[in-house]
């Protein structure tokens, strides 16, 4: 990497406790880690929470390459970028915000080999600006998050994510990982098929959370047992709902009963 970057390629652990000062990985990481710094395209189903960008992150800077970071919303991205960010380490993502200069001069900065980290959306991947510098990306690593959008027999399928694949024709020799929470049996292996992993290879960790509660609702009064579970049971809760309007409005209601809450939906910048 450039200066700019300041990444010195290094082994798993010692990346681990110098960015995240974690002194070794949660069950599983390591295990993907390995796969992915092996050159194994990899299928990571872990749970919400589990640590899934370390997975990437980690070898990433072991590799001391860039790492292309496919993922869905532009909230996610800027969280990730900023995370990444705070720790020393130079992360861009691209978005429809952006200016044409700006989106230009990012991946120009990448073709130079000055980010570690560049998070587009997979609509992105069809622009002309990324084909024209997709052979000169200095590409370690492909992650797709949130992976089962790929997949036609997934809840959130998303046609754009099947561009990854094109990626592919440049970089053959770059492994990829696809990184999600959830995937059945047959959206794994659809997964896996469309990302033109050269062996299937899929690991998956344990989703049993008993330090969660569960509750859905379908009855009357449901702002009432809202509050009444809030108030009754500890720690922090996500509230789940169809949509945008949805989670503003919970949150505006929960906010005027005292309560602290945020609404967060794909519509955020």
């Amino acid at each position: 990497m450039s200066p700019e970057g300041s990444i010195i390629p290094g082994k798993p652990l010692a990346i681990l406790k110098q960015y995240w000062g974690y002194d070794s990985f949660r069950p599983l990481q390591g295990a993907v880690v390995d796969a992915v710094l092996a050159g194994q395209d990899t299928l990571a189903l872990l749970p919400t929470g589990g640590g899934k960008s370390i997975c990437y992150q980690v070898p990433a800077l072991c590799m001391g390459r860039m790492c292309l970071v496919v993922s869905p919303l532009i909230a996610l991205m800027k969280d990730q970028v900023e995370h990444l960010r705070e720790r020393g380490i130079n992360a861009r993502a691209i978005n429809s915000g952006m200016s044409w200069t700006e989106v230009e001069n990012t991946l120009d900065s990448a073709v130079l080999g000055m980010i570690p980290f560049l998070l587009v959306s997979p609509e992105r991947l069809a622009s002309d600006a990324f084909l024209g510098r997709l052979p000169r990306l200095p590409l370690g690593l492909i992650a797709v998050d949130e992976a089962h959008c790929i997949s036609q027999w997934g809840f959130d399928f998303r046609p754009s994510y099947r561009n990854i694949a094109s990626i592919r024709e440049h970089h053959p020799e770059v492994p990829v990982l696809a990184l999600t929470a959830s995937a059945t049996p047959e959206v794994a292996t659809d997964v896996m098929d469309q990302l033109q992993f050269r062996k299937a290879n899929a690991i998956r960790g344990g989703f049993a959370r008993p330090e969660l509660v569960l509750w859905v609702s379908r009855g009357e009064d449901r702002m009432g047992r809202l509050l009444r579970i809030l108030e009754n049971v500890p720690g922090s809760a996500i509230i789940y709902v169809r949509d945008r309007k949805g989670t503003v409005r919970i949150a505006h209601f929960l906010q005027q009963q005292g309560i602290a809450a945020e609404a967060y939906h794909a519509g955020l910048v």
